[in-house]
């Protein structure tokens, strides 16, 4: 049997922590959502000024990032580049870029999605949350 690491609480709080810092800093009004490896939502924030579709869009690019086992970006590329087909794929909602899987000994422990603000800013910000756990 094979053991493998586990996003916990503290963990989600030092994620959700310093992506809300490297929003406010940039003064970006975003929602921030965290999953685990299954999707599950873990934790949304939607700071002050973000609009409210981005609490659905942010869990969406999450659960996208974490059940794909790669960036979000991955599936709007594929889309941009013709295959638009992948449109229909089960399951995946969050096709736009700022999904983030959290990766450790190349296993996925879960994802960061953002929305609000331009999508390479929403990737931005998820990365300096995961940038946090110091993986």
């Amino acid at each position: 049997m094979k053991n493998k690491a586990t996003l916990e609480l503290a963990d989600v709080k030092a994620i959700a922590a310093a992506a809300e810092a490297e929003a406010l800093k940039n003064q970006w009004a975003v929602s921030i959502a965290i999953v685990d490896d299954g999707g599950h939502l873990l934790w949304l924030q939607r700071l002050d000024g973000a609009a409210p579709i981005s609490a659905q869009i942010a869990p969406a690019k999450a659960r996208t990032a974490a059940l794909g086992r790669r960036e979000s970006k991955v599936y709007e590329d594929m889309i941009n580049g013709g295959r638009v087909s992948f449109l229909s794929a089960p399951g995946l909602e969050g096709l736009l870029e700022g999904g983030v899987p959290v990766l450790k000994d190349g296993q996925c422990l879960g994802a960061v999605g953002v929305s609000g603000v331009k999508s390479t800013e929403d990737a931005q910000i998820a990365r300096a949350g995961i940038a946090a756990l110091g993986l």
